[in-house]
């Protein structure tokens, strides 16, 4: 279960760098920025406590 949030949460932060740049790019418009940055946020905090837990 760990190595999938692993690996969810990673992609989930780069759905929150990456369509910012494409915005600014002009090959993304701003609703799919935003949506895009609503769900990758979304995602992060749901698997972070799952893979940063100390155990």
């Amino acid at each position: 279960m760990k190595p999938i949030a692993i690996t969810v949460g990673t992609v989930a932060l780069l759905g929150t760098i990456v369509p910012p740049m494409l915005f600014l790019a002009g090959s993304l418009g701003q609703d799919a920025m935003k949506l895009a940055m609503l769900v990758s946020c979304l995602v992060w905090f749901v698997t972070a406590p799952v893979w940063m837990r100390a155990n």
